[in-house]
């Protein structure tokens, strides 16, 4: 069929409006703590919130797809993050916070379903690889944007500098002792402008291929009965549990033991660890031709390992590099997960793949677990059960017999050149 490169436009732009949304949470988290005078349980359910949401929806949304089609159930999730992010922005209350992350996470639970099949169609499975990649791009540089567009408004609402662009409007509109709330009008905007964008395109009909479906209860009921289906969600389970639980408690982390100012240096921390993830990932694209994927696994999961380490030990300057240099070796660790589990299994791949993303609401629990103990011990001591999450993604290396293993080639010219 004919590309349509107006699609795969819009399926970037979704990806990175995902990730503008999702990754702020750790540049938020000192300020909302502190406003609502939270423990260190309670700010861990915050993130709870959000990521159950992809636990409950990603299974249903598959079934939903496949009903009403990919334009109306993208409309129907931009909504859910509009209605969540308005409510909040409106009634920035504690109990409607919690209301709006789940909210908004099922938005994006419903996009991550939708993009991936509609992305393979309109670009052409030829492309499909690279447009994947690209994708992946635009979310880590979205992830980057995000905290520095929250300590811009946030500084300069704190500072009433209401010459600054937005920042007059946003004035009249957020609460004096509440200017993050700022970030949630604008991703109401946001989510408001992609349902607009959205209504005027005319999408490609989508035909799913037999790892893309969600298939039947007895399909999962066959997969269940597998213990590497059980071993490989609990990974994806420990990888975004440790993505967030990096994430999301690093700005209070530097903020609380070494006194960095949470707006500004904090916000930038985070940001560095999406961008570094970034570029870690380009290097893991190469590194998989190279090498077979668990090996560049065990070593980028020890690097993690000993980056967390000094994190948590060191002095003030070398934890503001080492918490953010961890998203560099975090990189490889779902794209390897994820494909070793599906070459790990011989059919029912669509089955098998909402599974694997339900395991993202390991990002809710690891978060809850940390700031238990946090609240029990202390933050430093909570953060330590990071090394339990990437303990178990340095077992996978050691345990994963996939039905197929990762093409690697043999001279530079081929990795060029060779198919994948």
């Amino acid at each position: 069929m004919k590309r349509n490169y107006l699609i795969v436009f819009l399926i970037l732009l979704t990806f990175f409006v995902i990730s503008f949304l999702t990754n702020i949470l750790g540049a938020l988290n000192p300020n909302v703590s502190a406003s609502y005078t939270l423990t260190e349980t309670m700010a861990g359910f915050l993130p709870f919130a959000f990521f159950i949401a992809y636990g409950i929806m990603s299974i249903p949304s598959g079934f939903l797809l496949e009903k009403l089609g990919e334009k109306k159930m993208m409309i129907i999730a931009f909504f859910l993050a509009f209605i969540g992010a308005l409510l909040f922005a409106h009634f920035p209350k504690f109990n409607i916070y919690v209301i709006s992350l789940f909210t908004i996470g099922a938005g994006m639970a419903t996009l991550q379903v939708v993009i991936n099949p509609l992305l393979r169609v309109s670009g052409g499975e030829e492309n499909f690889a690279f447009n994947s990649v690209l994708a992946q791009l635009i979310f880590g540089l979205a992830s980057f944007i995000s905290p520095q567009m929250y300590t811009y408004l946030v500084t300069n609402l704190d500072k009433g500098n209401i010459e600054k662009p937005f920042i007059g409007l946003l004035s009249s509109l957020v609460p004096h002792d509440l200017s993050w709330v700022s970030v949630y009008w604008a991703f109401g905007l946001l989510s408001f402008l992609m349902i607009v964008v959205i209504l005027f395109i005319k999408f490609p009909k989508v035909e799913l291929q037999e790892d893309e479906k969600v298939g039947s209860k007895e399909s999962y009921l066959e997969l269940f009965k597998n213990k590497y289906v059980i071993l490989y969600f609990l990974g994806i389970f420990a990888y975004v549990g440790t993505e967030q639980g990096i994430s999301y408690w690093m700005s209070k982390f530097l903020s609380n033991y070494h006194g960095f100012d949470a707006d500004t240096v904090g916000a930038d921390a985070v940001s560095y660890f999406w961008g570094l993830m970034t570029i870690g990932g380009i290097l893991g694209l190469v590194l998989v031709k190279l090498f077979d994927s668990k090996l560049v696994l065990r070593w980028f999961t020890i690097l993690a390992i000993l980056s967390v380490m000094a994190g948590l030990s060191a002095g003030p300057n070398m934890a503001l590099w080492a918490l953010p240099i961890s998203g560099f070796f975090l990189s490889v660790m779902y794209p390897v997960i994820v494909s070793l589990g599906l070459n790990s299994v011989a059919k029912h791949h669509g089955s098998f793949a909402g599974i694997l993303m339900t395991g993202i609401a390991g990002g809710a629990v690891v978060q809850i677990l940390i700031g238990g103990l946090s609240d029990i011990f202390s933050l430093k001591i909570g953060m330590l059960f990071i090394f339990i999450t990437l303990g178990y993604i340095l077992s996978i290396t050691f345990w994963a017999k996939p039905l197929v293993n990762n093409k690697t080639v043999k001279s530079f010219k081929d990795l060029f050149t060779s198919e994948s």
